[in-house]
């Protein structure tokens, strides 16, 4: 069976492909930049140029593909919005996915994205959910709420650098995932006929809120961190502001996002029956206490290893002056 994961550079997009090598299946990744792809290819996985945007470059690259596995979407530094990549860009893709017949389509949304229709990618999501229903194309859509590994320049990194941790005055628990795990949810999809044309929500062990986790990295890093609140009024008027400019505007879409923290409804669902479906076990899924630990130990085991090398230089050079 031949994968071809979109937006494979992604970070969702390269645990699929690290996940689908490992299972030894024959990985295609569709990429704009072969020289920023490069390590996908180091790691054993096809890769052929082509973008989601431009449709005439997809079909040649759906030749021979069994399972489409989609994980791209727009980044607020890219000069196209959220709207041309997550919305047209995925109706070119599974329209190429209907005419070459694609045997699976495995799509990544957002929980809860039918309740947010003022939100520009929680609108586009479930606009998206219902245009692959409507396909004809056999899809399985796994409905996400978060990825861990953002957690690590919002929290973790600013806590240890001394610096200010910016949480808004609202305080909504996610159920945030390891994308390693995602990945193993999505490879599973493709090997189990019974997922086909299902959705299903894919989140963490638990929901935190962003006081839950600064707590814990502090308790963690063994330091305190410093916290500066960010109304959620003042969001507001952010979104409203970078609207005015276009290059801002992928800005001003994600800003968006604070209304759904703002409605206090958690980001989070039930996994017991989807663990069971997928034939995975729970035990096996990765913890944000155990993400952390493992990230601050191995900083922590850095900055140790560091000052020692520093104070042996301080030695050396004292050593040095008295001969």
């Amino acid at each position: 069976m031949k994968i071809l994961v979109v937006g494979a550079t992604g970070t969702l997009g390269r645990q699929i492909v690290r996940h689908g090598i490992d299972k030894d299946y024959q990985v295609r990744c569709l990429v704009r930049n072969n020289a920023k792809a490069s390590f996908l290819k180091e790691w054993g996985a096809e890769l052929i140029k082509g973008d989601i945007c431009k449709p005439k470059t997809l079909i040649p690259a759906l030749e021979g593909v069994d399972v489409i596995i989609d994980a791209a979407t727009a980044r607020a530094t890219d000069s196209l919005r959220i709207k041309d990549v997550d919305w047209q860009g995925k109706i070119n893709l599974i329209q190429a996915a209907k005419e070459v017949n694609i045997k699976r389509y495995i799509f990544f949304s957002i929980l809860n994205a039918k309740d947010f229709e003022n939100v520009p990618l929680m609108e586009i999501k479930y606009c998206t959910e219902l245009f692959l229903q409507e396909s004809g194309v056999n899809y399985t859509t796994l409905k996400l709420a978060g990825f861990m590994q953002g957690l690590i320049a919002q929290y973790g990194i600013p806590i240890l650098d001394n610096q200010p941790v910016w949480v808004s005055g609202e305080n909504t628990p996610i159920a945030y995932m390891n994308s390693q795990d995602i990945a193993k949810f999505a490879i599973k999809a493709i090997e189990i006929p019974e997922t086909a044309n299902q959705s299903y929500p894919v989140v963490g062990t638990r929901a935190w809120t962003g006081e839950d986790i600064i707590k814990l990295c502090e308790r963690l890093s063994g330091k305190t961190a410093k916290i500066s609140r960010i109304p959620i009024s003042l969001l507001r008027f952010l979104r409203g502001f970078t609207l005015w400019f276009k290059w801002t505007l992928n800005t001003s879409d994600r800003l968006a996002f604070a209304e759904v923290l703002a409605s206090g409804k958690p980001l989070d669902a039930s996994m017991e029956e989807v663990y069971q479906t997928f034939n995975l076990n729970p035990k096996d899924t990765t913890t944000l206490e155990a993400y952390l630990q493992e990230y601050f130990d191995r900083i922590m085991k850095k900055i140790k290893e560091i000052d020692y090398e520093k104070s042996k230089a301080k030695k050396r050079q004292k050593n040095s002056f008295f001969k």
